[in-house]
């Protein structure tokens, strides 16, 4: 990082999109800042009035009291141009020329997976959640778990992270070292501890308005191959995060639920309009992403909870003492329930590890 890839994103105007577009353009901010006012405004297309502020090195004294800031903080920059800058984020063309960074900023460079949800998450999504990321984090060594550090979903993402000795990053909308909410300040801190970084696009200078969530999502989104959605209602933050990974090429994939729960009327929709790819596993998402496991086989879990179960789940289950597999026609025979009933609850016991889908549509439980 040079002090001109700091003092680029304070000149007035340009923006992210602009901050890219020139580094890509020149090659590096500090060709931008040499560069003549012909090369600017008849080279680059910049407005006459944007290329004399760039000439007058206009960002430089702000960047000069932002590394002194930093330094203060323990606060790392990163340009787009340096070789910690995340791979995939570098792609996008409205991706943050800098980000400042708490934490290890190797993190950064792991096999990153992004995962987002609603705020109002259940217990069964942190159950889905924490199955998810314990199952991945036994098969991929270097997993790093990427989401917002809000309530619901991002914070049990952190924390699943955390307690299966993943790695994780939490991509706030504040300026470090704060994060918000905050309340999942102590989070933050376990974060950093153990390995992980905090991360942001904010400069010390930047206002707080509570609009700075939404640029925030583009982040995340546009770290890591992949974004899973876990729970989200119709609208919300987790699927402009979703939109903005399409956009970016990235592979969505999404956890579905009951066609009857408000939270998954984001995530069913996902998966039915074709946006996202319906995942009930932690194999599904390395089979989906190309990736190759470098720790031990996914293996089924042996802890059987039956606190969580329905009485129609139990019944199910219970199904499978006549047999080691079973059709859906025998389950509908032993069971007695209907096709709908029983096959929300071959969703739910899927969701929750307990039953596994085979070849020729026949189950076993595991």
């Amino acid at each position: 990082m040079t002090l001109e890839d700091l003092a680029l994103i304070f000149v007035r105007g340009v923006g992210s999109r602009g901050a890219a577009y020139l580094v890509d353009h020149f090659g590096s901010a500090e060709e931008v800042y040499a560069a003549s006012r012909a090369a600017l405004v008849d080279d680059a297309k910049l407005r006459p009035e944007l290329a004399e502020r760039i000439i007058a090195g206009e960002g430089m004294r702000e960047a000069k009291a932002e590394v002194e800031y930093c330094r203060k903080h323990d606060i790392r920059i990163i340009a787009a141009t340096d070789m910690e800058y995340p791979a995939p984020l570098r792609e996008a063309s409205d991706r943050p020329h800098v980000l400042f960074v708490r934490g290890n900023v190797e993190a950064l460079s792991l096999r990153t997976l992004s995962m987002v949800g609603t705020r109002e998450v259940s217990p069964s999504g942190i159950h889905v959640v924490d199955k998810l990321i314990g199952d991945l984090a036994e098969a991929i060594d270097d997993l790093c778990v990427v989401s917002g550090l809000a309530y619901g979903v991002d914070g049990a993402c952190h924390r699943a992270a955390l307690a299966h000795g993943a790695t994780t990053i939490a991509v706030v909308a504040s300026v470090l070292p704060e994060v918000t909410p905050t309340p999942h300040h102590a989070l933050a801190e376990d974060i950093v501890r153990n390995g992980g970084a905090i991360v942001s696009e904010l400069h010390s200078r930047t206002k707080q308005n509570g609009n700075l969530f939404l640029a925030r999502n583009r982040i995340i989104a546009g770290m890591s191959a992949g974004v899973v959605v876990i729970e989200s209602p119709a609208t919300g933050g987790a699927l402009s995060t979703a939109e903005m990974a399409d956009s970016y090429g990235r592979i969505v994939m999404a956890v579905p639920g009951r066609i009857t729960d408000g939270m998954s009327f984001g995530t069913n929709n996902l998966i039915r309009s074709g946006k996202a790819r319906l995942i009930l596993s932690a194999r599904d998402i390395i089979d989906d992403l190309g990736w190759q496991i470098t720790a031990k086989e996914v293996q089924p879990t042996t802890e059987c909870d039956d606190d969580d179960l329905t009485a129609n789940e139990r019944l199910i289950l219970r199904a499978f003492d006549s047999a080691a597999t079973l059709d859906h026609a025998a389950m509908l025979a032993i069971t007695g329930l209907s096709i709908g009933e029983l096959a929300m609850e071959m969703m739910e016991l899927e969701l929750k590890g307990r039953i596994r889908a085979l070849p020729g549509k026949r189950y076993e439980k595991v």
